[in-house]
Protein backbone atom coordinates (compact mmCIF):
# COMPACT_ATOMS: atom_id res chain seq x y z
CA UNK A 1 0.00 0.00 0.00
CA UNK A 2 1.50 3.33 -0.97
CA UNK A 3 0.54 6.17 1.14
CA UNK A 4 0.20 9.49 -0.62
CA UNK A 5 0.27 13.29 0.20
CA UNK A 6 -1.81 15.22 -2.67
CA UNK A 7 -1.09 18.63 -3.05
CA UNK A 8 -4.07 20.66 -5.72
CA UNK A 9 -6.70 17.92 -4.53
CA UNK A 10 -9.47 19.94 -6.07
CA UNK A 11 -7.87 21.22 -9.23
CA UNK A 12 -8.13 19.27 -12.69
CA UNK A 13 -4.90 16.74 -12.01
CA UNK A 14 -5.97 16.24 -8.12
CA UNK A 15 -9.37 15.28 -9.03
CA UNK A 16 -8.25 12.78 -11.23
CA UNK A 17 -5.44 11.25 -9.02
CA UNK A 18 -8.40 10.86 -6.78
CA UNK A 19 -10.42 8.71 -9.18
CA UNK A 20 -7.26 6.75 -10.10
CA UNK A 21 -6.75 6.04 -6.11
CA UNK A 22 -10.41 5.30 -5.38
CA UNK A 23 -9.88 2.73 -8.24
CA UNK A 24 -7.04 1.07 -6.81
CA UNK A 25 -7.87 1.08 -3.14
CA UNK A 26 -5.73 -2.39 -2.31
CA UNK A 27 -2.47 -0.28 -4.19
CA UNK A 28 -2.98 3.48 -2.89
CA UNK A 29 -4.52 5.81 0.36
CA UNK A 30 -4.43 9.24 -0.05
CA UNK A 31 -3.40 10.32 3.56
CA UNK A 32 -2.64 14.16 3.44
CA UNK A 33 -3.90 16.87 1.23
CA UNK A 34 -4.40 20.44 0.08
CA UNK A 35 -7.42 22.00 -1.51
CA UNK A 36 -6.94 25.89 -1.84
CA UNK A 37 -10.12 27.60 -1.56
CA UNK A 38 -12.91 25.04 -3.00
CA UNK A 39 -14.13 23.80 0.74
CA UNK A 40 -17.29 22.26 -0.73
CA UNK A 41 -14.99 20.18 -3.06
CA UNK A 42 -12.91 19.23 -0.07
CA UNK A 43 -15.67 18.35 1.88
CA UNK A 44 -16.79 15.66 -0.98
CA UNK A 45 -13.09 14.58 -0.90
CA UNK A 46 -12.95 13.86 2.86
CA UNK A 47 -16.34 11.45 2.70
CA UNK A 48 -14.30 9.82 -0.17
CA UNK A 49 -11.08 9.28 1.46
CA UNK A 50 -11.65 8.34 5.43
CA UNK A 51 -7.75 7.50 5.32
CA UNK A 52 -6.87 11.52 5.07
CA UNK A 53 -5.48 12.72 8.21
CA UNK A 54 -3.69 15.68 7.34
CA UNK A 55 -5.49 18.93 5.22
CA UNK A 56 -4.21 22.24 4.34
CA UNK A 57 -6.48 24.79 2.70
CA UNK A 58 -5.66 28.39 1.79
CA UNK A 59 -7.07 30.38 4.70
CA UNK A 60 -7.09 30.51 8.23
CA UNK A 61 -11.02 31.39 8.79
CA UNK A 62 -11.70 28.05 6.25
CA UNK A 63 -9.41 26.15 8.59
CA UNK A 64 -11.40 27.32 11.71
CA UNK A 65 -14.49 26.27 10.55
CA UNK A 66 -13.31 23.08 9.43
CA UNK A 67 -11.63 22.20 12.65
CA UNK A 68 -15.36 22.06 14.10
CA UNK A 69 -16.62 19.84 11.36
CA UNK A 70 -13.39 17.74 11.37
CA UNK A 71 -11.57 17.93 14.75
CA UNK A 72 -9.96 14.57 14.36
CA UNK A 73 -8.69 15.62 11.60
CA UNK A 74 -4.68 18.25 11.52
CA UNK A 75 -5.52 20.60 9.38
CA UNK A 76 -2.71 23.58 8.12
CA UNK A 77 -2.95 26.63 6.41
CA UNK A 78 -1.47 28.76 3.31
CA UNK A 79 1.87 28.01 1.50
CA UNK A 80 3.64 27.31 5.18
CA UNK A 81 0.84 24.47 5.45
CA UNK A 82 1.78 23.17 2.27
CA UNK A 83 5.71 22.84 3.39
CA UNK A 84 3.85 20.72 6.52
CA UNK A 85 2.40 18.76 4.59
CA UNK A 86 5.64 17.95 2.25
CA UNK A 87 7.59 17.31 5.48
CA UNK A 88 5.53 14.65 6.60
CA UNK A 89 6.73 11.53 7.49
CA UNK A 90 4.06 8.85 7.36
CA UNK A 91 4.08 8.85 3.80
CA UNK A 92 5.44 7.44 0.61
CA UNK A 93 4.61 9.67 -2.59
CA UNK A 94 4.49 13.45 -2.78
CA UNK A 95 2.18 14.44 -5.40
CA UNK A 96 2.78 18.14 -6.40
CA UNK A 97 -0.58 19.02 -8.24
CA UNK A 98 -1.02 22.41 -7.27
CA UNK A 99 -0.78 25.09 -10.16
CA UNK A 100 2.21 28.11 -10.02
CA UNK A 101 5.07 28.90 -8.05
CA UNK A 102 3.90 27.91 -4.50
CA UNK A 103 4.80 23.97 -5.77
CA UNK A 104 8.32 24.40 -5.46
CA UNK A 105 9.35 24.85 -1.51
CA UNK A 106 7.00 21.70 -0.86
CA UNK A 107 8.68 19.86 -3.69
CA UNK A 108 11.94 20.41 -2.10
CA UNK A 109 10.56 19.71 1.28
CA UNK A 110 9.44 16.18 0.24
CA UNK A 111 12.61 15.81 -1.67
CA UNK A 112 14.50 16.62 1.47
CA UNK A 113 11.97 14.25 3.20
CA UNK A 114 13.05 11.38 0.97
CA UNK A 115 10.11 10.96 -0.63
CA UNK A 116 9.08 9.88 -4.02
CA UNK A 117 8.16 12.85 -6.01
CA UNK A 118 5.07 12.38 -9.08
CA UNK A 119 5.37 16.02 -9.87
CA UNK A 120 2.25 17.65 -12.16
CA UNK A 121 3.63 21.35 -10.99
CA UNK A 122 6.17 22.24 -14.40
CA UNK A 123 6.70 25.36 -12.36
CA UNK A 124 9.01 24.01 -9.91
CA UNK A 125 11.48 22.72 -12.99
CA UNK A 126 10.87 25.70 -14.49
CA UNK A 127 11.61 28.32 -11.60
CA UNK A 128 14.15 26.11 -9.53
CA UNK A 129 15.47 23.30 -12.19
CA UNK A 130 19.49 23.33 -10.55
CA UNK A 131 18.06 23.74 -7.11
CA UNK A 132 15.53 20.77 -7.71
CA UNK A 133 18.48 18.60 -9.42
CA UNK A 134 20.58 19.05 -7.11
CA UNK A 135 18.52 18.10 -4.05
CA UNK A 136 17.13 14.87 -5.76
CA UNK A 137 20.63 14.08 -6.20
CA UNK A 138 22.04 14.73 -2.49
CA UNK A 139 19.09 13.19 -1.26
CA UNK A 140 18.92 9.84 -3.47
CA UNK A 141 15.01 10.75 -4.58
CA UNK A 142 13.51 9.85 -7.38
CA UNK A 143 10.98 11.78 -9.98
CA UNK A 144 7.94 10.38 -11.55
CA UNK A 145 6.37 12.94 -14.05
CA UNK A 146 2.77 13.74 -14.08
CA UNK A 147 2.47 15.53 -17.13
CA UNK A 148 1.83 13.58 -19.84
CA UNK A 149 3.97 14.60 -22.79
CA UNK A 150 7.04 13.98 -20.01
CA UNK A 151 5.11 10.58 -19.33
CA UNK A 152 4.86 9.70 -22.60
CA UNK A 153 8.95 10.50 -22.91
CA UNK A 154 9.53 8.70 -19.74
CA UNK A 155 7.45 5.70 -20.84
CA UNK A 156 9.56 5.66 -24.93
CA UNK A 157 12.88 5.78 -22.57
CA UNK A 158 12.20 2.82 -21.07
CA UNK A 159 14.90 -0.51 -22.12
CA UNK A 160 17.26 2.13 -23.63
CA UNK A 161 20.01 4.06 -22.66
CA UNK A 162 21.12 7.95 -22.67
CA UNK A 163 23.74 8.59 -25.10
CA UNK A 164 21.31 6.77 -27.93
CA UNK A 165 18.59 9.09 -28.12
CA UNK A 166 19.03 11.93 -30.67
CA UNK A 167 16.03 14.15 -29.94
CA UNK A 168 13.28 14.54 -27.94
CA UNK A 169 10.02 15.18 -29.86
CA UNK A 170 7.44 17.54 -27.58
CA UNK A 171 3.98 17.40 -29.24
CA UNK A 172 1.32 20.13 -28.45
CA UNK A 173 -2.64 20.32 -29.61
CA UNK A 174 -1.57 24.15 -30.46
CA UNK A 175 -4.22 25.42 -28.12
CA UNK A 176 -7.72 26.97 -28.73
CA UNK A 177 -6.05 29.52 -30.95
CA UNK A 178 -3.83 27.34 -33.36
CA UNK A 179 -6.20 28.34 -36.37
CA UNK A 180 -5.55 32.03 -36.12
CA UNK A 181 -3.43 34.21 -37.06
CA UNK A 182 -1.67 36.85 -35.19
CA UNK A 183 -4.08 39.77 -36.62
CA UNK A 184 -6.56 37.54 -35.70
CA UNK A 185 -5.66 37.13 -31.97
CA UNK A 186 -6.24 40.82 -31.25
CA UNK A 187 -9.31 40.73 -30.39
CA UNK A 188 -10.11 37.21 -28.68
CA UNK A 189 -12.14 36.73 -25.92
CA UNK A 190 -11.30 34.90 -22.23
CA UNK A 191 -14.08 32.64 -23.55
CA UNK A 192 -12.69 31.99 -26.47
CA UNK A 193 -9.63 31.22 -25.43
CA UNK A 194 -10.78 28.78 -22.29
CA UNK A 195 -12.26 26.35 -25.08
CA UNK A 196 -9.39 23.98 -25.46
CA UNK A 197 -9.86 21.59 -28.57
CA UNK A 198 -8.74 18.91 -26.66
CA UNK A 199 -7.79 19.22 -23.25
CA UNK A 200 -9.89 19.91 -20.26
CA UNK A 201 -7.74 21.75 -17.81
CA UNK A 202 -7.20 24.50 -15.82
CA UNK A 203 -7.62 28.15 -16.36
CA UNK A 204 -4.26 29.33 -16.68
CA UNK A 205 -2.78 26.22 -18.57
CA UNK A 206 -5.64 26.57 -20.88
CA UNK A 207 -4.53 30.16 -21.56
CA UNK A 208 -1.18 28.97 -21.28
CA UNK A 209 -1.89 26.74 -23.93
CA UNK A 210 -3.19 28.99 -26.56
CA UNK A 211 -0.06 31.12 -26.19
CA UNK A 212 2.39 27.87 -25.81
CA UNK A 213 3.87 29.37 -22.95
CA UNK A 214 3.02 25.75 -21.50
CA UNK A 215 4.98 24.03 -24.25
CA UNK A 216 8.32 26.45 -23.82
CA UNK A 217 7.65 25.65 -19.88
CA UNK A 218 7.65 22.07 -21.00
CA UNK A 219 10.71 21.88 -22.73
CA UNK A 220 12.68 23.34 -19.96
CA UNK A 221 11.23 20.76 -18.02
CA UNK A 222 12.29 18.02 -20.76
CA UNK A 223 15.84 19.32 -20.42
CA UNK A 224 16.10 18.97 -16.72
CA UNK A 225 14.23 15.45 -15.96
CA UNK A 226 15.87 13.66 -19.34
CA UNK A 227 19.08 15.91 -19.18
CA UNK A 228 18.77 16.73 -23.12
CA UNK A 229 19.95 19.85 -24.34
CA UNK A 230 17.89 22.22 -25.61
CA UNK A 231 18.47 21.63 -28.87
CA UNK A 232 17.83 18.18 -29.16
CA UNK A 233 14.46 18.95 -28.14
CA UNK A 234 11.80 19.57 -30.78
CA UNK A 235 8.26 21.02 -30.58
CA UNK A 236 6.14 19.82 -32.79
CA UNK A 237 2.19 20.81 -33.55
CA UNK A 238 -0.09 17.43 -33.45
CA UNK A 239 -3.51 18.59 -33.72
CA UNK A 240 -5.06 15.15 -32.46
CA UNK A 241 -3.30 14.57 -29.41
CA UNK A 242 -2.91 10.95 -29.78
CA UNK A 243 0.71 10.72 -29.95
CA UNK A 244 1.77 12.34 -26.17
CA UNK A 245 5.49 12.64 -27.18
CA UNK A 246 8.46 11.00 -28.78
CA UNK A 247 11.98 9.73 -29.10
CA UNK A 248 13.75 9.66 -31.96
CA UNK A 249 17.11 7.40 -31.32
CA UNK A 250 20.90 7.67 -33.08
CA UNK A 251 19.73 4.64 -35.93
CA UNK A 252 16.06 7.14 -36.30
CA UNK A 253 14.05 4.82 -34.85
CA UNK A 254 11.07 6.62 -33.40
CA UNK A 255 9.26 5.26 -29.99
CA UNK A 256 5.92 7.20 -29.89
CA UNK A 257 3.24 6.54 -26.83
CA UNK A 258 0.17 6.95 -28.15
CA UNK A 259 -3.47 7.20 -26.30
CA UNK A 260 -6.42 8.97 -25.39
CA UNK A 261 -6.25 12.70 -23.89
CA UNK A 262 -6.92 10.82 -20.46
CA UNK A 263 -4.50 12.81 -17.45
CA UNK A 264 -5.30 9.95 -15.56
CA UNK A 265 -3.07 7.46 -17.66
CA UNK A 266 0.06 9.40 -17.01
CA UNK A 267 -0.82 10.00 -13.26
CA UNK A 268 -1.55 6.33 -12.70
CA UNK A 269 1.64 5.36 -14.13
CA UNK A 270 3.56 8.01 -12.08
CA UNK A 271 1.70 6.50 -9.01
CA UNK A 272 2.39 2.32 -9.92
CA UNK A 273 5.34 2.14 -11.35
CA UNK A 274 6.97 0.00 -12.58
CA UNK A 275 3.59 -1.67 -12.81
CA UNK A 276 0.74 -0.82 -15.32
CA UNK A 277 -2.27 -0.89 -13.60
CA UNK A 278 -5.73 -1.49 -15.31
CA UNK A 279 -7.65 1.86 -16.13
CA UNK A 280 -11.07 1.68 -15.43
CA UNK A 281 -13.88 3.69 -16.83
CA UNK A 282 -12.04 4.41 -20.14
CA UNK A 283 -12.14 3.08 -23.59
CA UNK A 284 -8.74 2.53 -24.78
CA UNK A 285 -7.17 4.54 -27.87
CA UNK A 286 -9.01 2.87 -31.18
CA UNK A 287 -7.23 3.41 -34.13
CA UNK A 288 -10.31 3.41 -36.42
CA UNK A 289 -11.23 6.61 -35.07
CA UNK A 290 -7.82 8.47 -36.01
CA UNK A 291 -7.66 7.56 -40.00
CA UNK A 292 -5.36 10.79 -40.26
CA UNK A 293 -2.85 12.32 -37.98
CA UNK A 294 -1.88 15.64 -38.51
CA UNK A 295 2.05 17.23 -37.97
CA UNK A 296 2.80 21.16 -38.56
CA UNK A 297 6.22 22.82 -37.36
CA UNK A 298 5.53 25.17 -34.26
CA UNK A 299 6.76 28.59 -35.65
CA UNK A 300 8.65 30.76 -33.34
CA UNK A 301 7.25 33.69 -34.90
CA UNK A 302 3.91 32.36 -34.43
CA UNK A 303 4.58 31.65 -30.64
CA UNK A 304 6.92 33.69 -29.49
CA UNK A 305 6.37 32.32 -25.52
CA UNK A 306 7.92 29.47 -27.13
CA UNK A 307 11.04 31.03 -28.86
CA UNK A 308 11.60 32.93 -25.32
CA UNK A 309 11.54 29.44 -23.33
CA UNK A 310 14.12 28.11 -25.66
CA UNK A 311 16.28 31.31 -24.74
CA UNK A 312 15.62 31.51 -21.38
CA UNK A 313 16.20 27.63 -20.38
CA UNK A 314 19.41 27.95 -22.68
CA UNK A 315 20.65 31.00 -20.62
CA UNK A 316 19.29 29.56 -16.94
CA UNK A 317 19.92 31.54 -13.91
CA UNK A 318 16.69 32.94 -12.80
CA UNK A 319 15.31 33.59 -15.55
CA UNK A 320 12.94 30.91 -15.36
CA UNK A 321 11.58 32.16 -12.27
CA UNK A 322 10.81 35.70 -13.53
CA UNK A 323 9.37 34.24 -17.07
CA UNK A 324 7.22 31.90 -14.82
CA UNK A 325 6.29 34.74 -12.40
CA UNK A 326 5.54 36.82 -15.32
CA UNK A 327 3.38 35.25 -17.29
CA UNK A 328 1.47 34.01 -13.96
CA UNK A 329 0.36 37.47 -13.12
CA UNK A 330 -0.51 37.92 -16.89
CA UNK A 331 -2.71 35.04 -17.24
CA UNK A 332 -4.36 35.66 -14.02
CA UNK A 333 -5.49 39.90 -15.41
CA UNK A 334 -5.98 38.29 -18.69
CA UNK A 335 -8.40 35.75 -17.26
CA UNK A 336 -9.94 38.85 -15.06
CA UNK A 337 -10.55 40.98 -18.57
CA UNK A 338 -7.69 43.17 -17.45
CA UNK A 339 -5.79 43.27 -20.79
CA UNK A 340 -5.99 41.71 -23.67
CA UNK A 341 -4.60 38.17 -24.86
CA UNK A 342 -1.85 39.70 -26.36
CA UNK A 343 -0.60 41.83 -23.51
CA UNK A 344 0.29 38.31 -22.10
CA UNK A 345 3.28 37.89 -24.31
CA UNK A 346 4.39 41.89 -23.70
CA UNK A 347 4.18 41.02 -19.97
CA UNK A 348 6.48 38.58 -20.13
CA UNK A 349 8.80 39.18 -23.19
CA UNK A 350 9.36 42.68 -20.99
CA UNK A 351 9.87 41.32 -17.75
CA UNK A 352 12.55 38.78 -18.98
CA UNK A 353 13.94 41.86 -20.99
CA UNK A 354 14.52 44.17 -18.01
CA UNK A 355 14.46 42.32 -14.92
CA UNK A 356 18.11 41.43 -13.28
CA UNK A 357 19.51 38.47 -14.04
CA UNK A 358 21.22 36.05 -11.53
CA UNK A 359 23.39 33.85 -12.86
CA UNK A 360 23.56 30.93 -9.74
CA UNK A 361 20.54 32.00 -7.82
CA UNK A 362 20.21 30.76 -4.21
CA UNK A 363 16.34 30.01 -3.00
CA UNK A 364 15.97 33.10 -1.96
CA UNK A 365 16.80 35.07 -4.91
CA UNK A 366 14.37 32.41 -6.52
CA UNK A 367 11.73 33.70 -4.47
CA UNK A 368 12.68 37.10 -4.80
CA UNK A 369 12.78 36.87 -8.74
CA UNK A 370 9.57 35.68 -8.41
CA UNK A 371 8.19 38.30 -6.20
CA UNK A 372 9.71 40.97 -8.53
CA UNK A 373 8.18 40.16 -11.98
CA UNK A 374 4.66 39.99 -10.37
CA UNK A 375 5.00 43.70 -9.41
CA UNK A 376 6.66 44.02 -12.90
CA UNK A 377 3.70 42.99 -14.52
CA UNK A 378 1.30 44.54 -12.13
CA UNK A 379 3.21 48.10 -12.28
CA UNK A 380 3.18 47.73 -16.23
CA UNK A 381 -0.36 47.81 -16.49
CA UNK A 382 -1.18 49.63 -13.55
CA UNK A 383 -2.35 52.45 -16.08
CA UNK A 384 -4.27 50.66 -17.96
CA UNK A 385 -6.69 48.88 -15.42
Amino acid sequence: MKRIVLLGATGSIGTQTVDVVLHHKDEFCIVGLSAGRNINKLKELLELLPNVQHVCVADESSMEELKELYPNKCWYCGDDGLKQLAALQDYDIFVDAVVGFRGLVPALTAIKNKKIIALANKESLVAGGPLVKQALKEHGVTLYPIDSEHSAIFQCLQGNTHDSVDKLIVTASGGSFRDLNREQLKDVTVEQALKHPNWNMGGRITIDSATMMNKGFEVIEAHYLFDIPYEKIDVLIHRESAIHSMVQYNDHAIMAQIGTADMRLPIQYALSYPKRLTMYDAEPFDFLKYSTLHFEEASMERYPLLKLAYEVGKKGGNLGAIMNAADEEAVRLFLNKKISFLDIETSVIEAVKQLTFIQDPTLEDIINSDLTAREFVKNMWKGVM
